[in-house]
């Protein structure tokens, strides 16, 4: 039995609230490995930019025990030749990784993104070796776009980024 079938369990939209949660997740250096933040000032800039699409409706926070387990954002496009997708990032707190959080917001998420929002896809890009990546493909998401050496870690080496997405329409028309 994982988190999100425990009663204490509840997926919310997202409020100014959790962007304390949020930042100190992107933070954490085992974190900021998988998003694109390097220094404390991309996290603040991030991870205010992140939490701000609680204005639109598009982002939703996982609770479990009244602590902060997970967020799920859809970064929405701002120009109309673009609003039929948009791009996912998804966080679960350290310390309830492994437990179905990240599979729960992500399906949320997902289906806020296709009844609510009507989008035709969703995008997420994870750099290669992301623990996100079995996620996302469980729930769907393939992969349409790959581009080696994207990601130069400290160390002089580089990750590939996988751009991954959900075809919302399926079943519609075929495709």
């Amino acid at each position: 039995m994982g988190i999100p079938d425990e009663s204490e369990y509840d997926v919310r939209y997202t409020a100014p609230k959790d962007h304390p949660f949020l930042q100190k997740w992107l933070e954490m250096e085992e974190n900021r490995l998988w998003y694109p933040v390097s220094s404390d000032k991309d996290v603040e800039n991030m991870s205010r930019n992140w939490v701000g699409f609680y204005k639109y409706g598009a982002s939703l926070t996982a609770t479990y025990k009244g602590e902060v387990a997970g967020i799920a954002t859809l970064f929405l496009m701002p120009y109309r030749k673009v609003i039929h997708h948009c791009l996912l990032y998804f966080i679960v707190n350290p310390e309830m990784k492994g437990q179905g959080v990240g599979t729960s917001i992500v399906k949320n998420i997902t289906h806020l993104g296709k009844s609510y929002f009507r989008f035709e896809w969703i995008n997420a890009e994870v750099w290669e070796g992301c623990p996100a990546l079995p996620i996302l493909e469980k729930l769907g998401y393939v992969e349409v776009a790959k581009q080696e050496k994207y990601i130069k870690k400290k160390d002089g080496t580089y990750l590939a980024r996988h751009v991954m997405q959900v075809n919302l329409l399926e079943g519609k028309d075929g495709k």
